[in-house]
C-alpha cells in the first residue's frame, strides 16, 4: 500500500514548473533548479568540482565513500534542464546507501548543443574516471528520466567504441523512447503530475535537432542491446513513461542481458528526489545500493 507522504510528492512536481503563460527555457531552467534547492545537501557532504575530459562534473562524497565504488550519475531534465548542482542531494543519498563516491556529470544541454553532445559528453567523462585509475568494475552508470536513457546510450556508445563497460547500471524513470509511442503516455496522463506528452515531445525536438527520434543512441529502446552489463530499472505506476521501461525490459530481456525491473505502486516520475520525507523514495534507493554492491563487490 502507498504511503501518505506520495500525494505531498505529487503536489511538488505538479507546482514545479513555472507560472507565465510563455516561460521560455530559461525560466524552465530556473525552475527545475529552485525545485531541487526545496532538498538541502545534507551537512556532511562535500562536492568537487572537477574536469572530467573536458566535460564539467562534481564529486559528491559523504564521510563513508569510497573510491573502491563509483557511481557515475547521468541527471534528469529531458536534456534540455538540469545541472549536477541540482542533484547534489540525491547522489548523496545514492552514495551514502552504497558506500561509494559519486561522480555527477553536467553534459551539455540542448537546444544548444543537440544530440549527441550529452552521448559525447557521458562517454568523454566516463573516459576520464577510467584514465585516473578506477577500475570499470567498480563503477557501476546511473541515470533518471532522460539521464535513464542516457545511461543505456552511454553504454551503447562505450560497447561500440571497445571501451571497459562498468559493472552495471541502474535507470531511474528512463526516457528511452524520443518518439513518445507509448501507451502510458494517455494512459497515465491524469496521474502523473509531471510527465506530459506535450512538454516531453518539444524536449524532443530540441534535443533531436531535426533527427529522427529512433535514432539508437538518442532512443536507446529502438537499439541492439546485447553485450551490456546488468541493469536495474525502476518505475512508478503512476507514469506516464511507464511503458518505455516495460518495454526497455523487454528488450533487454530478449538480448540476453541480466535485468532486474522494479515498478512501485502509486509512485510518481522519479520518486527518489523526495527521499527526505517519503519512505518509496529511501526504499528504492536501498534497492539502489543493493544492487550496486553486489555488482562491484
Amino acid at each position: 500500500m502507498a504511503s501518505v507522504e506520495i500525494e505531498r510528492a505529487c503536489t511538488l512536481w505538479r507546482e514545479m514548473w513555472p507560472q507565465k503563460d510563455e516561460p521560455t527555457i530559461e525560466d524552465y531552467r530556473e525552475a527545475y533548479e529552485a525545485f531541487a534547492a526545496q532538498f538541502p545537501v545534507p551537512n556532511d557532504v562535500t562536492t568537487e568540482a572537477v574536469d572530467a575530459g573536458g566535460v564539467p562534473a562534481l564529486w559528491v562524497r559523504t564521510p563513508r565513500a569510497t573510491s573502491d565504488r563509483t557511481i557515475f550519475y547521468l541527471h534528469g531534465g529531458g536534456y534540455v534542464i538540469g545541472t549536477a548542482a541540482g542533484y547534489r542531494e540525491l547522489t548523496s543519498h545514492l552514495g551514502r546507501a552504497a558506500d561509494a563516491q559519486a561522480l555527477v556529470v553536467d553534459y551539455r544541454l540542448a537546444p544548444e548543443h543537440p544530440f549527441p553532445a550529452a552521448v559525447d559528453d557521458a562517454v568523454a567523462a566516463y573516459r576520464w574516471l577510467l584514465g585516473t585509475g578506477v577500475s570499470p568494475t567498480s563503477v557501476v552508470i546511473a541515470g533518471d528520466s532522460a539521464g535513464g536513457g542516457l545511461t543505456v546510450a552511454t553504454l551503447l556508445a562505450l560497447r561500440d567504441a571497445g571501451v571497459p563497460l562498468p559493472a552495471a547500471g541502474v535507470c531511474i524513470s528512463p526516457w528511452v523512447d524520443l518518439a513518445c509511442t507509448g501507451e502510458t503516455m494517455t494512459t497515465k496522463a491524469d496521474v502523473d503530475p509531471v510527465v506530459q506528452r506535450e512538454g516531453v515531445s518539444g524536449m524532443a525536438e530540441m534535443y533531436l535537432g531535426g533527427q529522427d527520434p529512433r535514432t539508437p543512441l538518442a532512443s536507446p529502446l529502438y537499439a541492439d542491446l546485447s553485450g551490456l552489463p546488468p541493469l536495474l530499472i525502476q518505475v512508478g505506476t503512476r507514469e506516464t513513461l511507464l511503458d518505455d521501461s516495460i518495454r526497455l525490459v523487454a528488450r533487454a530481456e530478449q538480448a540476453g542481458i541480466d535485468v532486474t525491473f522494479e515498478i512501485v505502486d502509486e509512485a510518481p516520475h522519479v520518486w527518489h528526489v523526495f527521499s527526505s520525507f517519503l519512505p518509496e523514495g529511501r526504499d528504492a534507493i536501498d534497492q539502489i545500493a543493493s544492487f550496486t554492491r553486489k555488482h562491484t563487490a
